[in-house]
């Protein structure tokens, strides 16, 4: 869909707002980008996905990558769109294998969740591959170097994720909000960002541009995974506390403010018998301090620097579907 919106310039459209004003509900911006871009993103409708029809447009379009047809470029660009988006779910799959030595007797049998892992360990495997292919089919050097670190970018921040420290078997690491931006780029930014500077390439757009459309990509995905954070801490009508990670935007930062050996306390003072978690208690302490605070401030930093990147490009309504999803992301109630 990134690529497609960034491409798209037939018509014009008003100035880019200020984040702080707000925006549409994220399923209606979704909704109103599928609109310009002429088709649902893939693994939105697996229905519309696997159907006959579709299926058969897929596969005339995919003919076309890697001849001379005139439509070859919007072809690229679509066929661009979904490699990025078989990769994340690939990396999606990936992530829900089980650690076998953390189960229970009580969680299951454990010849199905070793069977569970095998199959996601195969299906990531099989779309994985079939995004190289595709990658590949493009022929266009620079395209595959962007989309190749990407996924580099990928295996190193799951990395970062699992490898937790074990020091005072606490639950967090000890780590800043700058380690924090940097894991998330690697584990959640990197792909969208290349991706869109990947599809500025197939456009055969100048490097100004195409590191535009890298800052967009890279910013509006750091304000999703900072929005995504929050919201165990902004939602207004949820009455039931749930499980968040101690690694979070809000709590790394709250961390910071009230220094590692404070937070540690807070942590064993919302652990119950049997080390149970009392996240309603460390959710209290967490809103009582200035992390919840500040990750809206970073959330809504990070959208005006995508904001910024836009003003690049001509006023259109692909730039201002791209701008709406920014407005979504970094609108709290």
């Amino acid at each position: 869909m990134w690529g497609s919106l960034l491409r798209r310039g037939a018509r014009g459209a008003g100035g880019l707002r200020g984040v702080a004003s707000g925006g549409p509900p994220w399923s209606q911006v979704v909704s109103e980008a599928e609109k310009i871009v002429g088709y649902p993103t893939s693994f939105m409708s697996l229905r519309c996905l696997l159907s006959d029809e579709l299926s058969n447009i897929a596969m005339q379009v995919r003919k076309l990558v890697g001849t001379k047809h005139p439509l070859l470029d919007t072809a690229r660009q679509r066929s661009l769109a979904e490699i990025t988006e078989l990769i994340h779910t690939a990396f999606l799959v990936h992530r829900g294998i089980v650690n076998i030595g953390e189960l229970k007797s009580c969680d299951g049998p454990l010849k199905d969740m070793q069977f569970g892992n095998k199959m996601a360990v195969l299906s990531g495997d099989f779309l994985l591959a079939n995004a190289c292919t595709s990658l590949a089919q493009l022929q266009n050097t620079k395209v595959v170097e962007l989309i190749s670190s990407a996924i580099g970018d990928l295996v190193q921040g799951i990395y970062y994720e699992n490898s937790k420290s074990s020091e005072e078997n606490c639950l967090t690491d000890d780590i800043g909000i700058s380690t924090w931006k940097e894991q998330v780029f690697l584990s959640h930014s990197a792909l969208l960002a290349k991706s869109c500077q990947a599809a500025m390439e197939l456009a055969k757009h100048s490097a100004e541009i195409q590191d535009m459309a890298f800052q967009y990509g890279k910013h509006m995905s750091m304000s999703h995974k900072l929005h995504s954070d929050l919201q165990p801490f902004v939602k207004e009508s949820s009455s039931d506390t749930v499980a968040f990670s101690l690694n979070s935007a809000p709590a790394v930062l709250h961390q910071e403010f009230l220094g590692r050996e404070a937070w540690i306390k807070q942590i064993k003072e919302a652990q119950g018998k049997g080390n149970i978690m009392d996240y309603k208690k460390l959710q209290e302490a967490i809103k009582a301090g200035k992390g919840v605070t500040s990750a809206i401030d970073l959330c809504r930093c990070h959208g005006s620097r995508a904001l910024a990147a836009l003003e690049r490009f001509p006023p259109s309504e692909a730039r201002a579907a791209l701008a709406n999803i920014v407005y979504a992301v970094t609108r709290f109630p």
